[in-house]
Order: C-alpha cells, then structure tokens, then sequence
C-alpha cells in the first residue's frame, strides 16, 4: 500500500525521494510521479512504474528558476518566461550542461524541460529534498492523466512511496510546453498559456505540430505516443450539432456508449451514460481527465463520444489531449 501524505509529511516524502523512492505529488495542472532527477536508479523506476518508453523524455520539476541554473543555460528569453509565468503551467525546453543530467531523464538528448508548478506543497517538497524532481504525469503510460490523489493510486497503489495529496488540480491539463533551443521559439505542446501570452513577451513563434518519426527521440512528453486513452474507443464530435446523428450512429453499432459532453447537450439524452464537461471550454479542460478516467471504471461502456471545442487558446490544449485520447478519431456524420 502507498501513503497518502499530507503537509505535515513533507520531510518524510522528502526523505523517500532521498532514498531513490517514488513520491507523487499535486501541480496546479495534473497530479506527476517524482522521483530524483540526479538518481538514475530512481529514474529507472518511473519507467517502470509507468510502463513508460524510454525515449519519452522526463519533465524536471524544480522548487525555482535558481535550481535550473544549476542543470541548464538559462538563457535571457527563458528568463523573462520564468519571470513571467513561474511558478505557472510553462515547461520550457532548454539546452543542459555537461554531465549535470542522466541521458535517462532527457531521452537521450542534450535538451531538458523544466517545470516550476504554482502549487506551494510541491515547491516545499522538492525545496526540502533538495533536488529537482523527474515529474511525468502520475498514471500508468497512455492512460489519462490524473487530477486527484486518488486518481494516481488507482494506477500507482503498492508500486509508489505514497502521494502528496493537496485535493483536486485546478486546471486539469498539462503545463504548455515551448522549445527555447530553436528559433523561433516553438510551442510543443499546447496549455492553459498560449501563445499570444508568450508572444507579447518573446516575439514569435511557432505553433505548427511538430510530428515525431518512429525512430526519433521525442523533445517533450507525448508528442510521440497514444496518451490520455480510456479503455474505450473515443470518438470526437466536432460540432455538437452533430451529436444526434452521432447518437444514431453509436446506437447502430450495438456497442454500449457514453457521452462526454457539456450539460446542455447531456440533458437531451438522460439515459445515456455521461460524464460532465460543465458548461464551456474551462470547466471541460478540467473535466476532460477526470471524465476519460470514469468510463474506465464503467468497461460495459465501450465506445465515447466526445464534445470538441474551438476558437480559444485553452480550447488548444482540451483538443490536444482529446485527439490524443481518440487516437485522432471523428465522428464523420
């Protein structure tokens, strides 16, 4: 059995992750699984308990932009960033120095991203370990990610030190990640701090999808792999128009499904297993992982349609992990 820390445990987490153990802990965005980012041994094991592939590089979580300093070249676009936005949803890629981080951590590259979550329990665990922490979302590899502590033992029971529980994320999605060792600067992975925010600090910068070949290491966590997918099949609706037809669609399959919607859609079809988004793009961000999470506990559910949203920055980030979970699959009505 894995222990449920609380505030009052910090310096026996921080002991465990002393000791090479693994510790899970809160950000503001999902819950992640640290272990010492300097003990290759207790990197080893985040891979292990994840069922994590090796070439999907680690996020560094550190307690300041100061800790940084002490792995990487903080250079002046990443200290404005820091300055700006730390502690906050903003991993940013830079270029390590030599022999300060196992390959282990970076995926094999000279590159690593760091992390300063805006969660003050996790800056004070990782202040009293006194080592940056490696901080991959606390789930088994592929499935959604975890928002609450007890999300991650549902995965993580019995093959974790214990979690540091600090209640629900607020934002529910994952820190935005931008690539600081190109020019122009380039957004890897979309968050709750998009890129007209980054922009008026840093001038441009590049927000194509950046595709990973089958034998290229990746720079930045799921940009390669199928991530955040229930055991279901889930199917996204781009319009909610179409959700009637989609509706029809899935009853003619025979399969038992669910909708993963806001409340004005669920509430015209009452007897259809569903999971709430709430009522916009904000409250469906931070539902979408705790909503994927769901219907794996209800596996008679088999196939889920699911709300697509457009036109805002954080609608970036739900699409993002949304695709991801469907394996980039639509409804075509």
């Amino acid at each position: 059995m894995s222990k449920r820390y609380h505030e009052s445990d910090i310096p026996e987490a921080a002991a465990a992750l002393k000791r090479g153990e693994l510790v899970a802990f809160p950000t503001e965005t999902v819950y992640g699984l640290g272990a010492d980012a300097t003990n290759v041994t207790a990197v080893g094991k985040v891979y292990a308990a994840k069922g994590r592939p090796s070439d999907n590089p680690l996020i560094v979580t550190v307690a300041d932009a100061d800790m940084v300093g002490q792995y990487a070249t903080i250079t002046p676009l990443a200290a404005k960033l820091m300055q700006a936005f730390w502690p906050g949803p903003l991993t940013i890629i830079l270029n390590i120095l030599p022999g300060r981080l196992s390959m282990k951590v970076t995926g094999g590259l000279q590159t690593a991203a760091f992390r300063n979550p805006d969660n003050a329990l996790t800056r004070k665990l990782i202040a009293t370990a006194g080592v940056p922490i490696v901080g991959p979302s606390a789930n088994t590899s592929g499935k959604p990610s975890p928002t609450t502590a007890d999300h991650v033992l549902h995965d993580l029971d019995g093959k974790i030190a214990g979690v540091l529980d600090d209640g629900p994320t607020q934002v529910g999605v994952e820190s935005a990640i931008i690539d600081l060792t190109v020019t122009p600067p380039a957004i890897l992975r979309p968050g709750a701090i998009g890129p007209d925010e980054l922009e008026s600090l840093i001038g441009h910068v590049d927000t194509a999808a950046h595709h990973v070949g089958q034998n290229e290491a990746p720079k930045a966590p799921g940009m390669k792999y199928k991530h955040y997918a229930p055991a279901a099949q889930v199917v996204v609706v781009d319009d909610p128009a179409q959700f009637s037809a989609a509706v029809t669609w899935a009853k003619q399959t025979g399969q038992v499904f669910g909708l993963l919607a806001t409340d004005a859609i669920l509430a015209q079809y009452p007897t259809i297993p569903s999971y709430s988004l709430g009522k916009d793009v904000q409250s469906a961000a931070h539902a979408l992982f705790a909503g994927l999470r769901w219907f794996d506990l209800h596996p008679d559910v088999t196939l889920v349609l699911a709300q697509a949203f457009s036109k805002t920055e954080l609608s970036a980030a739900y699409m993002n992990r949304l695709l991801k979970s469907a394996g980039d699959m639509h409804f075509q009505g």
